[in-house]
C-alpha cells in the first residue's frame, strides 16, 4: 500500500525558527500498514530526543531569538502569538486537526494500530467468529443487565446514594469476572473523573494493585515457547510465585544463567490478544450505540474514548514497543545521572515475555527505609519532581503509570522506574502549550490560560471559552491560597473537573493519562513529606529551565514572565533566579548520590561532566549570552529594557545591583564579553542594514 505523505506545512517550525528546508525531514512518509512514523531514510526517531536535536540546530541557526517578535508586536510585551482576537477579546481558540497536533516536527509516534475496522476484520474473519461474539455479547449484557438492574431499583425505592459503596465493590468484582479488558477498562475509568463520580473511582483504583494471577506453569511454558529453550537453561533460578500480578500479565523474579544478573521476568497472560480484540470490538458496537446520549448528556464522544482506550490497550500488549519505551527512556535519561532506567534484555524477550534488569530499591513510600540509607527525603522529591517534569516538558514521552510499585529509592540516591507498558506521548505543540499554561498562570492570565486548554483538546474547535475564564481564575485563586506555594495538584484538580459538568469539556486520553501520572506522583510525595506543595518543588524547575535552556521557544517564554503590560518584572525576575538557585542546593542536599557523582567525574572528560545533569551551580552563562546578543541587536527588546531601566521617573540601580549579587558566580563574564565581542561585525552589519530599511522606507 502506498505511503502518505505528512503535508510540510506541518514542518515548517514557526515556533522553532527553522525554515522550511531542514534537510531530511520536508516530507516524511508513514507506511499505513502499522510501524512508526520515520525520515525518508527509514531510520526510527527516537521519540522525546529528535526534537532536542532539532532544538539546538534551532539555537545555532536563528541569528536572534524567536521572541522579540512578540515585543514588537501590538499587543506589548509579554502578549502571546498563538490567540485568536475578534472584536471585544478572545471569544474561542481553534486547535489544529489532530494530523496537525501529531504529525509535526521531532514527532515519532507509533501508527495507530488500532483502527475499528481493523478491529472488526480481524475478530470475524471467520464464521465461527460471528458465534463467538453473540456468546460473548450475552454474558456481558447478562451480567452487565443484572447489575444495571440493581443500580435501576435502588432509584426506584430512593435508596441510590445509600447503596453507592455497595454498588461500587460490585461493579469492580464483576470487571473483574469479566475478564482483561474490563479489569483495563475499569483502570482507565479509575483515572477518567469527566465520566465516573470520586466514590466509583475510589472502588475502580483498586484494580490497579489487586488483579488475580494466572498459573505458573502456564507462564513457564510461555517462557520456553518464547525462548525455545527449558527454563532451567535461562535462568539459574526463579520465584515460585510472582512477585506482580497485572490484567495483562504478571512478573518473577529470576537470576540469569552464566551471567548471574538478577532479572525481572514479565510473562503475558496467556491467550489475551484475541480476547482483547474481541471485547474491543463490542467496546466499539455499544460505544457507537451510545454515542449520541454521550454527547447530550455527557458532553463527550464514546466512540472516540473507546478507540484512545482501544489504541492504548494494544500498545501495553506490545511487549516489542515496550523494549522500544525502555531504550527511549534510557536514551533521554543517558546524561542524567538522578535517574535509573533498566537495562533491557532483548535476548530474551519477545512478543509474550519481557526480561529485564531487577531493580533493588528501596519502595518510595517508605521513607523512614529511606531516611535509613542515608537519602534527605526533600533532595529525593526533588529528584522525582524533576524527573517527572523533564518527561513531560522537555522529551514529551512520560511513564504514564507511576504508581509506589513502578517508582523506586536507590541506594545511591537516585529514582528508578519500572514498568514502560502504559506510556504516553506529547507532541513538540503539546509540551510548548504546557510551558505557556505555567507561564500564563504565573501572570495570572486566564484568557491566554482558556486558550491553553482549548488548543490542548480540552474543548473542542471554535468553543467560546469566554464563560470558562472566570471560573478558572476562581479555581486557580482558590487553589493557591496566600501564594504559588499553597497550589495543591489534586485540590485544582478536583475542583476542574466540576467544569466538565457545567462546560463542553472532555478530557483527552493523553491528558487524562498526564493527570493520573501527577496526582499519583503527588500522593507518593504526600507519603514522604505531609507538607509537600507541588509548585513549591516543581516551579523551582520550571524556573531553572526557562533560565538556563536554549530553546529559542522557552527564551520566548522567559520574555513572556519578565515582562507584564509592557513593564518590566523587576521582582519576578530575581525570584525566578532564587528559585532555580533553590532547586539547585535541593539536589545537592542528595549526599549518596552526591558521592556517587563525585566517582564517576573522575572517569568522565571536562565535556562529559558539563553534559551530566546534576545539582552542581546555576550556569548563566548561555543565558546572559544570548539575552546581550538579542539586547544589542532587536530595537524593540533594547527601547523595553531602557524604559524598564527608567521607569517611574528614576534609575533603577538597585534593582540592577541587587539582580547582579544574584547571578554573581552563576556565569562566567570573560565569556560573555568574548561572544559580544565576536559578535560585533556581524551586529553591526545587522544594526545597518535595519537602518538602511528604515530610511529607504521613510522615503
Amino acid at each position: 500500500m502506498a505511503a502518505a505523505v505528512v503535508p510540510t506545512q506541518y514542518l515548517g517550525s514557526g515556533l522553532l525558527g527553522l525554515g522550511p528546508g531542514l534537510s531530511g525531514f520536508n516530507r516524511l512518509r508513514i507506511n499505513r500498514s502499522g510501524g512508526w512514523l520515520c525520515s525518508p531514510e527509514g531510520r526510527r526517531v527516537v521519540r522525546g530526543r529528535f526534537s532536542l536535536s532539532v532544538r539546538a540546530a534551532a539555537s545555532k541557526s536563528s541569528k536572534v531569538l524567536a521572541a522579540s517578535g512578540t515585543l514588537n508586536s501590538q499587543n506589548g510585551a509579554g502578549t502571546s502569538l498563538l490567540s485568536k482576537v475578534t472584536g471585544n477579546g478572545v471569544t474561542s481558540f481553534a486547535p489544529g486537526s489532530m494530523e496537525e497536533l501529531e504529525l509535526e516536527l521531532g514527532v515519532c509516534i507509533p501508527f495507530r494500530k488500532y483502527t475499528p475496522e481493523g478491529v472488526r476484520k480481524k475478530v470475524l474473519s471467520t464464521p465461527k467468529d460471528y458465534l463467538s461474539i453473540i456468546g460473548r455479547c450475552v454474558e456481558i449484557l447478562w451480567t452487565l443487565g443484572v447489575y444495571w438492574a440493581s443500580l435501576s431499583y435502588d432509584c426506584l425505592v430512593g435508596r441510590g446514594e445509600e447503596m453507592v459503596p455497595l454498588r461500587a465493590g460490585q461493579l469492580r468484582a464483576l470487571l473483574v469476572k469479566l475478564g482483561p479488558s474490563f479489569i483495563k477498562a475499569g483502570q482507565v475509568l479509575a483515572n477518567r473523573p469527566d465520566i465516573v463520580r470520586e466514590d466509583y473511582m475510589n472502588e475502580l483504583c483498586i484494580l490497579q494493585d489487586d488483579v488475580p494471577s494466572f498459573p505458573n506453569e502456564e507462564a513457564i511454558k510461555i517462557i520456553e515457547n518464547e525462548s525455545g529453550k527449558p527454563l532451567e537453561q535461562i535462568f539459574s533460578k526463579i520465584s515460585a510465585n510472582p512477585v506482580a500480578a497485572a490484567s495483562l500479565g504478571q512478573v518473577y523474579r529470576a537470576t540469569l544463567r552464566g551471567s548471574g544478573d538478577e532479572v525481572a521476568v514479565k510473562v503475558q497472560r496467556p491467550g489475551i490478544e484475541p480476547i482483547i480484540y474481541r471485547d474491543l470490538y463490542l467496546f466499539r458496537l455499544l460505544a457507537s450505540f451510545l454515542n449520541g446520549y454521550s454527547l447530550a448528556n455527557l458532553g463527550c464522544n464514546a466512540e472516540l474514548i473507546v478507540d484512545e482506550f482501544g489504541q492504548k490497550l494494544l500498545e501495553e500488549l506490545d511487549y516489542v514497543l515496550e523494549v522500544r519505551n525502555i531504550e527511549d527512556f534510557y536514551r533521554n535519561f543517558k546524561d542524567d545521572q538522578t535517574v535509573k532506567i533498566p537495562r533491557v534484555y532483548k535476548e530474551f524477550s519477545g512478543s509474550n515475555v519481557l526480561v529485564m534488569e531487577w531493580i533493588d530499591g528501596i519502595r518510595c513510600t517508605n521513607p523512614e527505609a529511606i531516611k535509613a540509607a542515608g537519602i534527605d527525603i526533600e533532595a529525593f522529591i526533588t529528584v522525582g519532581v524533576s524527573a517527572a517534569l523533564r518527561q513531560l516538558l522537555e522529551f514529551g514521552l512520560f511513564h504514564g503509570d507511576p504508581h509506589p510499585g513502578n517508582i523506586f529509592a536507590m541506594r545511591d540516591g537516585r529514582i528508578a522506574y519500572v514498568d514502560f507498558g502504559n506510556v504516553a506521548e506529547l507532541s513538540q505543540r503539546n509540551k510548548q502549550v504546557l510551558i505557556d499554561a505555567i507561564v500564563h498562570a504565573v501572570n495570572e492570565d486566564y484568557v491566554e490560560m482558556a486558550g491553553d486548554f482549548s488548543r490542548l483538546g480540552f474543548l473542542a474547535q471554535g468553543t467560546d471559552v469566554t464563560p470558562i475564564v472566570p471560573a478558572l481564575e476562581a479555581i486557580w485563586q482558590n487553589s493557591t491560597g496566600k501564594g504559588l506555594a499553597d497550589f495543591n495538584f489534586r485540590t485544582v484538580t478536583g475542583k476542574f473537573n466540576q467544569l466538565v459538568y457545567q462546560y463542553p469539556i472532555r478530557i483527552p486520553e493523553r491528558f487524562a493519562l498526564v493527570i493520573r501520572s501527577l496526582l499519583t506522583q503527588e500522593g507518593i510525595c504526600l507519603t514522604l513529606s505531609p507538607d509537600f506543595k507541588f509548585l513549591e518543588v516543581a516551579y523551582p524547575y520550571v524556573a531553572k529551565r526557562l533560565l538556563t535552556d536554549p530553546d529559542p521557544a522557552l527564551r520566548e517564554r522567559l520574555l513572556q514572565v519578565l515582562f507584564k503590560d509592557g513593564q518590566f518584572q523587576w521582582k519576578r525576575l530575581e525570584n525566578l533566579i532564587q528559585l532555580a538557585r533553590e532547586q539547585v542546593k535541593l539536589m545537592n542536599r542528595n549526599l549518596p548520590l552526591q558521592k556517587t557523582l563525585a566517582g564517576d567525574a573522575r572517569s568522565r572528560n571536562s565535556s562529559e561532566r558539563r553534559k551530566t545533569v546534576v545539582g552542581g551551580k546555576l550556569d548563566l552563562t548561555d543565558t546572559i549570552k544570548d539575552g546581550a546578543r538579542v539586547m544589542v541587536t532587536d530595537a524593540g527588546l533594547r527601547r523595553q529594557l531602557l524604559l524598564a531601566f527608567t521607569e517611574d521617573s528614576r534609575l533603577h540601580i538597585q534593582e540592577v545591583v541587587d539582580i547582579y549579587r544574584l547571578v554573581e558566580g552563576e556565569f562566567d563574564p570573560a565569556t560573555v564579553v568574548t561572544d559580544v565581542i565576536r559578535g560585533i561585525p556581524n551586529v553591526a552589519r545587522e544594526m545597518i542594514l535595519s537602518w538602511s530599511e528604515s530610511v529607504l522606507s521613510d522615503r
